[in-house]
This record gives structure tokens, sequence and C-alpha cells, in this order.
């Protein structure tokens, strides 16, 4: 095991020091996500334009938006931007941030569209932010297939059904943001998420085995065949999806910083590289095959990156099924796992998005399949922590995941986290070091301020988030040591609730974030169903284990 451990760390040492070379001290000012364009003149017209700055700057300025931001905010200040081709930007700044803008049609002059108040200066605010994913003809059938094959039409009122419902109440908050209804979209976020922090509560606490069908009527062939359909499908919508954020976007340019041997941290107010260095040796193998051009165009590496990370996921889930269960009946639970999260519209929503928030779920998910080697699940949380930090709140819990507590395995768990964690944040540190490092990263994400939080929107509550800090906090340490024994569903489980319990402590939340917490919600919650029906069930003994074989021992994994 020593050996195993060392060979491991050396191996991660050496990767990325290979990967890092040098830092160019010329580039180190560099932005590494992109920026609004200031015209190089107010009077000259930029080619393919007929309005000039000035120009576009009159037309925005007689809007009703204008002059209601004039009248609110007596020192605001028109600037132009070059948009796009042939479209102006006319932000209407503040003391601090922009409280109006006004996009421009620069060949007719007319007003494109007008945004005030949050939706001025926060992007996501201003709803509709999956492109396809948002479509109806692409959510609702993902939310009928997400359902179907679990539904049983002879306990219409299973718990099971509850649950998958539950995944989806997030479309009940997702319609009103569609809309840019903040106001609205944002209340409704957290009575789900309560929900669901309850409910992965008591599967970890209590679970309760039934001795019911997962999947009561379609054959595992037949969710094969729809499987395959469903991940096609969303690679099509993946690279439909030509316009890519700025998360896909920055991505893709920190890889290129780093092919190039410039500084990654630059700490300026873009942001692009507010992720730990992992992050962005993701996208690294990904800009090798398919460089960018500089420019914001269609940035197939980001595509491609988010494709993989996707297949990472469905991958991790399907084997845990496999190992948990012998024989047929392990094979139609991973393929049941697989098809869930292919169904999953919030799934669905970070590929089209392109998005890298599976960067939270793909380390977790490896480390539960490493569940009896200490060092490699150590590995796994340490690079999910320097690329997303948040895999970090999970730590404890996978500290000793059966429940026994043994120093050595302990002593190669810390070992390896520890490395992992460090050597690429070391490697990759800025001329400003750890400093610039934090004010880049987690010192601008716990500072940002964002309508997409009831903090934000709702201040006379800001004295409750300490205590939901605090209670997440408590949670996350607390299962390092309870429940004493536990099995894999139930460590499912509790990862699911310390995850949400941290989104519920945010400033900022998104829909992307669902999928941090959702293949654990959906391991935890299928786990605790044996087939009992169907084409290739087998039989289930009353007092029957779950099981998940790792290497030269077999773990209990059944809370049955």
């Amino acid at each position: 095991m020593r050996r195993r451990t060392l060979r491991v760390l050396a191996s991660l040492a050496l990767a990325l020091a290979a990967a890092c070379g040098p830092v160019s001290a010329a580039h180190a000012q560099e932005s590494v996500a992109p920026q609004l364009t200031p015209p190089p003149s107010q009077t000259i017209r930029p080619p393919g334009f007929r309005l000039n700055a000035r120009q576009a700057i009159a037309v925005a300025q007689g809007t009703a938006t204008a002059r209601r931001a004039h009248s609110e905010f007596p020192s605001a200040r028109p600037v132009a931007y070059l948009l796009g081709p042939g479209q102006w930007e006319i932000d209407f700044n503040g003391r601090h941030t922009a409280v109006a803008e006004v996009d421009v049609d620069g060949v007719t002059g007319h007003v494109m569209k007008t945004w005030s108040g949050w939706q001025a200066s926060n992007y996501p605010a201003r709803g509709h932010f999956g492109g396809l994913a948002d479509s109806p003809w692409v959510w609702l059938p993902l939310c009928i297939l997400f359902v179907a094959p679990f539904f049983d039409f002879r306990r219409p009122f299973r718990v099971l059904h509850l649950d998958l419902l539950v995944l989806l109440g997030f479309g009940v908050s997702h319609l009103f943001y569609t809309q840019g209804e903040i106001l609205a979209s944002v209340p409704l976020v957290y009575p789900v998420l309560a929900y669901l922090l309850g409910r992965m509560l008591w599967l970890g606490f209590r679970p309760r085995p039934r001795r019911e069908a997962l999947v009561p009527h379609a054959r595992t062939a037949l969710l094969v065949v729809g499987l395959a359909i469903l991940v096609a499908f969303r690679i099509f919508v993946n690279v439909g999806a030509h316009h890519v954020t700025d998360i896909g976007y920055a991505g893709v340019v920190g890889a290129d910083r780093i092919e190039h041997k410039q500084a990654l941290y630059v700490d300026n107010s873009a942001h692009g590289d507010t992720y730990g260095p992992v992050n962005y040796l993701t996208y690294l193998p990904f800009e090798l095959v398919f460089p960018t051009h500089g420019v914001w165009d269609d940035v197939p590496a980001a595509h491609a990156t988010t494709i993989f990370l996707d297949l990472v996921c469905l991958a991790a889930l399907f084997l845990l099924g496999v190992r948990m269960r012998a024989g047929p009946e392990g094979r139609r639970l991973g393929v049941a796992l697989a098809f869930a999260w292919a169904g999953y519209p919030y799934t669905m929503y970070v590929l089209a998005g392109h998005g890298n928030d599976a960067l939270v779920a793909a380390p977790l998910l490896l480390a539960l399949l490493a569940f009896g080697r200490p060092a490699t699940r150590g590995l796994m949380v340490g690079l999910g922590a320097a690329a997303k930090f948040v895999p970090l709140a999970a730590a404890p819990l996978l500290a000793s995941p059966d429940g026994t507590r043994r120093g050595r395995p302990l002593i190669h768990y810390a070992a390896a986290l520890a490395a992992a964690t460090a050597v690429p944040i070391l490697l990759y540190l800025p001329p400003g070091g750890l400093h610039v490092f934090w004010n880049a990263t987690l010192g601008f994400q716990l500072g940002r301020v964002s309508p997409l939080s009831a903090w934000t929107l709702y201040p006379s509550i800001e004295w409750l988030r300490p205590v939901v800090i605090a209670g997440a906090a408590l949670l996350a340490g607390a299962t390092a040591f309870v429940p004493r024994r536990r099995t894999l569903p139930q460590v499912a489980a509790l990862m699911a609730a310390i995850l949400i319990a941290v989104e519920l402590a945010a400033k900022h939340w998104f829909y992307f974030y669902v999928i941090w917490f959702a293949p654990f919600a959906l391991l935890a919650t299928f786990a605790m169903y044996r087939t009992d029906a169907g084409d290739d069930a087998a039989p289930v003994d009353e007092l029957s284990e779950l099981t998940l074989v790792a290497p030269r021992e077999r773990l209990r994994v059944s809370g049955v």
C-alpha cells in the first residue's frame, strides 16, 4: 500500500511539472477571459457599421431605460462597447456597476434590447441561459424520459416517484428564470433543496431498503437502446449550441495559457481564472487537439471537454451499479443509473451550457469507485478540490467511508489528498503568490454579489446565513464519525446532503449546481430498491447485502 501511494503521488507531481514549465512574466497581466471591446474611436465607424459610438450612445439616451437610469442615478454615464458584428452595447455605469444597458444595432440604429437593475450588471439574471436545453421540445421529453422507466402504475404513490419528481422540481423555478423573473425563480429553488437535504439525511442515517422493482416494466435491453439514443442526442445538443458560455471559453483560454507557459492567475476584473488549476489542465488535452484561435468562436475544445466530463460521470454511475450487485441485477442497476443521468434535464443543461460543474461530481464519483483504496480515494478528492474547491467539503466523509478508522489507511488518504490539492496550486502560483491566487479564485467567489441568491435578494435574512454555514460545516465534519458503520448508498446520500448544504449557504446559486449532488442522490435513492421483477431480475433474499468488490477485499456497502 505504501509503495502504491508513493507511486501515485510521484506520478501526479511529474505529470503536473511536465505541463507547467516556466511562467512568462511578459503575459502576467493579460486576461484569461474575454472582455467587452471599447471602440478605437468615438466618431469613426467600425467596419460594417453605419453608426459610430457617439451616434449609438445618442440612440441609447433616447430610451425609457436610459431616462429612468439617469433619474435614479444622476451620475450614471454611458459608455459604448463593441458587442459583436454590427452591434453596440451601451452601458450606463454607476459608481460601482452598470445600472442600465441598451443594445443598439450598429447598422439600422434600432434598439435591440434594454436591461436595468440586476439584469444590467449580471448576464445570468436575464434568463434563458441554456440555449437549446431551455427549449420546451428538449426539456419536456427529457422530464418524461427521466421518470417513465421507474414509474410503477401498480404503486403510483411510492416514494421513488416523489423523489424523481422533486429532482424535476427545479423546473418550476426555471420556468420563471427563463423569463428573467428572478424575484420568483430564486425563492422557488430553496424548498426543493430543503426537501432533498432532508431526504438525503434520512437515507444517510436511516436507510430503508425496499423490496420493489426499481425498473418495474422496461427490459434492460430497452434501457440500453434508450441510453444510446439519449447520449447521441445530448452530444448533438452540445455541438449544436454554438455559443459557448464564458465558463467554457475561460477554461480553454486557461489551457492555452498553460500550453504557452503563460501566467494562469492574473487577479483582474474579468475573473476567468476563478477556478483551480486542475480545471484548466482538464481542458488542456482537448485544447491541444482543437487549438483556440484567440477569439470567442465555436471553441470546439470547450465542447469536447464538457462531453468528456459528462461521459465520465455516466460511466462512473454505471460501474458503481455493476459493482454494487452481482450478475444481471448489477448490470440492470448500472444501466438504470446511467439512463437517469442521461435523461435528467439538468445534466443536459450543463452539457448544453458548456459548464465545468461535472468537475465536482466526476472526482467524487471516482472516489466512490475507489471505495477500498484510501490513496486513490484521496487523490480523486484532492484533484476535485484543486479544480472546483467544493469537493473538499466531502473530504471528512470519504476519509473512512466504510466506518473503519485505521491509522495507516487514514495517513495514505490524507497524504494523497494533501498532495493532489497542493501540488497543482503550488506549481501554478502566479508571481504574486498565494495572495494573488486567493484573490482571483476563492476570494472572488466568496465575495461576489449575485442576485441569484436569497441572501442577496433579501438582505433582512442575512443574519441566518452564518447559521447555515455553521450547519454545513458541522454536517461535513460529523460525517467523519457518524454513522459509525455506513454503506456505500449511505455515503452517497450523505455526500449529496453535504453538497446541498454548501449550496444553501452560497451567495450565488445557479441551475448548473444541481449536478453537484444529483448523481449521489440518484445512487442513494436507486440503491434502496431491489429488482424483483423483469426479464433479468435475480431472486432477492430478505437479508441479502449490496456488495462492492474492490481488489484484495470485499466491502459491505448495503444497509439491509
